[in-house]
């Protein structure tokens, strides 16, 4: 038996043989042409280009109807590579050069492409190489005439054993026959990871010579939550892990049973629970699991993929839609959030230093009221639709808020001269992910109708943390101390301004973290759907009373650590 440990992907747990997926690799000869061959050779590239861009929207469409839009949209950065027009324009300058066969020159320029990603030191670019990877090997199959051989057509339920996945490899799974999957390479921020989540199918990456110390048919344990593999499994583990997949698909069913009922604890204490969602058309899936609205619409990515920016009316049409559907639930539209890890070539903004410290969200709002304004005006256009709230990003103190609330009066006043109907009583929070911003909650709160709090920024900007960083990815605690007295601070400003409190970064859908913010006095949780089910769950199996005293112990420990292992204990106790 032998134990490897990697990165936690996606989690779960998953048992079965090892399929180990070589990588396709083509032979491709040069050979010698004429001049006249070259238009031949020319045509040749453009078909292929054409057909693997068909292949690529086909394989989107179906993502898209299978697993959601946000999973789909990894493949638009396959489509840029084929619209690359230095890369094109490579490979045509060079047949003409060289006159060699337009397979052999294309294979070349792609391998000097992969050459260059492969040694950026950017974490996050550097496995963009899978990208450029992926599509070029479907331009060179289509150039070659070559059948891809696809892991859709698998008889059996496997582990796949990989280098690597592309995101075609990912996409192409089933969960009839692919129980999981171990990779030597990748990260949590891989387009492997996003699909594997998606389509909840438990998985480590970055196994360290996984492809050399697996063999076919090995029998593997794939624990996704701890990122660990174990192969050739003695007897007593393989039963102890397969009596823990009986425990996990029981409790999993449990927390399905209660995804309608209201959340509310034992003792009668109400929490309203609402869904994150970044495209209109995830509505279905969050009223699916039970949400009481959106606590959290980002609206950057209606920006994304696209050359051009959106007009008023699209924005418009996407904000009464949302409104429309969650009716008369609330639903909370976050202002553009672009900078940090967010950037659009359209807006030039600027390449920083520190762009998470930078000129992003808020801040670039205010630079540019013309952006800012169009969003505001269809935020009030649509919010006669339904119950509409508007809410804006990374707001360091008060000056900021009254600014972007003159520009609110602005758009207001501008459909006031337009004869324009709009709700002038619409609600108006903002988002506390800046340290100040949460030691000034009780100012804010006296100028504001709601808050929530981004626990992703606030944390990173606590405690000095860049949570894209893995080298210091430990130091990330959602459970230190400091963390915890500041989210305590805003939630009592708020209260004691009579205003309520949600929580929309990724701490609000963790379990045991949820039993110290209920304590807390917390009045809202926002997640992405599928994590609904098992918080509301977790609240009607506890009474308030008991949260309360659950957080007063909490505050008491002088580590993240001690508070983690305390509320993991607390939980085991609930769900037993």
């Amino acid at each position: 038996m032998i134990r490897l440990k990697g990165i936690a992907a996606a989690g779960g747990i998953s048992i079965g043989p090892a399929y180990k997926l070589g990588r396709e690799e083509f032979a491709v000869l040069a050979e010698r042409i004429g001049w006249d061959d070259i238009p031949g050779q020319i045509q040749l590239f453009e078909e292929a280009l054409i057909k693997t861009r068909r292949e690529i929207i086909e394989l989107q469409k179906r993502i898209a109807g299978e697993m959601g839009q946000e999973e789909a949209q990894i493949f638009d950065a396959h489509l840029l590579v084929l619209e690359d027009r230095m890369l094109i324009e490579e490979v045509i300058s060079r047949l003409k050069k060289e006159q060699l066969n337009v397979a052999y020159i294309f294979s070349e320029v792609l391998k000097k492409y992969i050459s260059v990603f492969s040694k950026i030191e950017d974490e996050y670019l550097k496995e963009r190489t899978s990208d450029i990877n992926d599509v070029g090997r479907r331009i060179l199959r289509n150039l070659l005439g070559k059948e891809k051989k696809g892991l859709g057509d698998l008889k059996d339920k496997v582990v796949i054993v990989a280098h690597d996945l592309s995101p075609s490899d990912t996409a192409a799974m089933h969960k009839k026959n692919v129980a999981g999957f171990v990779t030597d390479i990748g990260g949590k921020t891989s387009h492997t990871a996003i699909m594997a989540k998606s389509l909840e199918i438990p998985a480590v990456v970055g196994v360290e010579g996984a492809t050399l110390k697996i063999k076919p048919g090995d029998i593997l344990i794939v624990d996704g939550s701890l990122g660990l593999v174990i192969v050739d499994p003695d007897e007593a583990t393989l039963k102890e892990y397969q009596e823990e997949l009986v425990k996990l698909k029981g409790i999993a069913d449990r927390f399905l049973s209660v995804k309608d009922l209201p959340a509310v604890t034992s003792d009668g204490h109400t929490i309203a629970i609402s869904a994150n969602i970044e495209f209109p058309d995830e509505v279905p899936s969050a009223k699916l699991h039970g949400c009481l609205g959106i606590g959290l619409y980002r609206t950057e990515f209606f920006y994304m993929n696209r050359k051009d920016s959106p007009t008023e009316e699209e924005h418009y049409q996407a904000y009464k839609y949302v409104a429309e559907e969650m009716s008369p639930q609330p639903v909370v539209i976050r202002t553009l959030d672009l900078g940090g890890d967010k950037f659009l070539s359209q807006f030039n903004i600027p390449n920083e230093m520190q762009p998470f410290l930078g000129w992003r969200a808020i801040r670039f709002c205010l630079a540019r009221p013309d952006i800012f304004k169009l969003q505001l005006r269809a935020i009030l256009r649509a919010s006669v639709h339904g119950n509409l709230r508007l809410m804006y990003p990374m707001i360091s103190g008060i000056e900021e808020l009254r600014q972007a609330n003159s520009f609110l009066q602005e758009a207001k006043d501008e459909l006031r001269q337009k004869g324009m109907e709009f709700n002038d009583k619409l609600e108006v929070g903002v988002m506390i992910e800046v340290p100040s911003a949460a030691m000034t909650a009780d100012i804010l709160a006296k100028e504001v109708n709601f808050f929530s709090i981004g626990t992703n920024d606030l944390i990173q900007y606590s405690l000095a943390v860049d949570r894209g960083n893995e080298k210091v990815a430990y130091l990330y605690e959602p459970a230190h101390p400091a963390v915890l007295r500041l989210i305590r601070n805003v939630i009592d400003a708020a209260h004691f301004a009579n205003i309520k409190v949600a929580m929309c970064g990724e701490m609000a859908g963790e379990p045991s973290l949820a039993l110290i913010l209920l304590g807390l006095g917390l009045d809202e949780f926002s997640m992405p759907p599928q994590m609904i089910p098992e918080l509301k769950f977790i609240i009607r199996a506890i009474g308030f009373k008991a949260t309360q005293e659950i957080a007063k112990q909490a505050m008491g420990f002088v580590t993240g650590t001690e508070v983690e292992k305390f509320a993991q204990e607390r939980l085991a106790e609930i769900l037993k």
